[in-house]
This record gives C-alpha cells, structure tokens and sequence, in this order.
C-alpha cells in the first residue's frame, strides 16, 4: 500500500511539474502546474519541499516589486 502510494504521488506530482515545465518555453500556465505539483511530490519527497520554499519565496518577492510599481504609478 505504502509503495501504490508513493508511486501514485510521485506519477501525479511528476506529471504536473513536467507539464508545468514545457509550459514555461510554450505559452501556458506554467506556475499554476509547477507548484502542486511540487507541494504534491513534497509529501514524499524533502527536496521538492525545499523548491517549493523556493519558488514561494520568489513569488512573494515578484509580487512585491510588482505592487512597489504599480503603486508608483503616476494616473491620468
């Protein structure tokens, strides 16, 4: 059971992150696959926790620098 499990995580999770992945060279929505994917494989996987950390770090910190701008910005 144990191993289904794992193998069924790992598939799944897999799948979304690979798909992710070309999504990114073709137009597509390629963060909205890349991290559950990644939070799927970090129930097995401490490696793909760590990414996840990454890539939320990161997110967070785009989404910051977006907001700095867009607040900046002068109306007409």
């Amino acid at each position: 059971m144990r191993l289904m499990k794992k193998s069924l995580i790992s598939l799944i999770g897999g799948f979304l992150v690979l798909l992710g992945l070309i999504f990114v060279i073709i137009p597509g929505p390629s963060l909205l696959l890349i991290i559950p994917g990644l939070y799927i494989l970090s129930h097995e996987y401490p490696v793909a926790k760590t990414y996840l950390k990454k890539c939320m770090r990161m997110m967070r910190t785009s989404a910051q620098w977006l907001d700095s701008k867009l607040r900046n910005r002068r109306y007409r």
